[in-house]
């Protein structure tokens, strides 16, 4: 018995990283997956990874899975996504908002057209395909909504910063995980009484993906300092599966919330260079 048997999953931005192995994941715990992002087949993207590939690697292994492609920065991709779902394996269990845009940009030279649509990814996404996977869920009273945030929602302080290095561009992508993570609470609150999860997790430290190797946040895949996106994905799955008034509302980061549940045996981390604590609504 798997912990997801028959439930119906969207996953974005399944096409590499994290988002790949939480698709991975929930398949093998007898998901239903649907695999949301741009790129379909390898190639056509600078990054490596695609749907078909993390498809592929599901149902290799016996699990059940289907790609979608969709551009979550429109509304009308989110509204189609949930349609594909509906239409190849029924009504939502489980929603995964894990895909992400960003640009590394100081705010000074950001571009209106890559801020808002790293925005539309980041933060209008979730609740635009949030809303559609609720008219599934209110009815029957069950549900999981799982965000993925970022250490980088941990803003830097007050000043002055003579002796702090200059941001490096990630305000952006910072303030939108900060109001995700608010919004989490916040919708956590309004469904709690159809009996609806939504939660937050953020990597304890930098996962090490084609993305964060792009951007330059890590050396390589084989970065030692970071974290096996393995992690995420099964903090996510203990999100999502767990029971309502144990996590619902709930921001953490991957590694301290799996330790307290036991499934590992040591944490680090907070997400975050700095060794702060975490961000004030995982601290709620």
């Amino acid at each position: 018995m798997g912990r997801l048997d028959d439930k119906v999953v969207i996953v974005t931005g399944a096409s590499r990283g994290i988002g790949k192995d939480i698709a991975v994941l929930f398949a093998s715990e007898g998901g239903k997956v649907i695999c949301a992002a741009r790129t379909v087949e390898e190639g056509t993207h600078p990054l490596e990874g695609s749907l078909n590939t993390t498809i592929q690697e599901i149902r290799d292994a016996g699990g059940e899975a289907t790609a979608a492609a969709a551009n979550i920065s429109l509304p009308e991709d989110c509204e189609v996504l949930v349609q594909t779902a509906h239409d190849t394996y029924g009504p939502v269990d489980v929603l995964v908002n894990n895909a992400a845009l960003t640009y590394f940009i100081p705010v000074k030279d950001y571009a209106l057209n890559r801020w808002m649509r790293s925005w539309a990814v980041n933060f209008h996404a979730p609740f635009i395909l949030s809303q559609h996977v609720l008219e599934d869920m209110i009815p029957r009273g069950s549900g999981s909504i799982v965000n993925i945030s970022s250490g980088a929602a941990i803003g830097p302080g007050r000043g002055p910063y003579q002796d702090v290095p200059p941001n490096s561009g990630g305000t952006c992508y910072g303030a939108e995980k900060a109001a995700l993570e608010r919004f989490t609470q916040g919708l956590a609150q309004e469904v709690y009484q159809y009996g609806i999860s939504v939660t937050a997790v953020s990597p304890s430290q930098v996962v090490p993906t084609p993305g964060t190797v792009f951007h330059n946040l890590v050396t390589g895949i084989d970065d030692p300092r970071g974290e096996h996106p393995e992690l995420m994905a099964k903090a996510s799955l203990l999100l999502a599966t767990e029971p309502l008034d144990d996590v619902t509302g709930r921001v953490t980061y991957s590694q301290q919330i799996l330790k307290e549940y036991g499934w590992i045996d040591e944490a680090r981390g907070t997400g975050t260079p700095n060794g702060r604590e975490g961000s004030g609504y995982s601290l709620i």
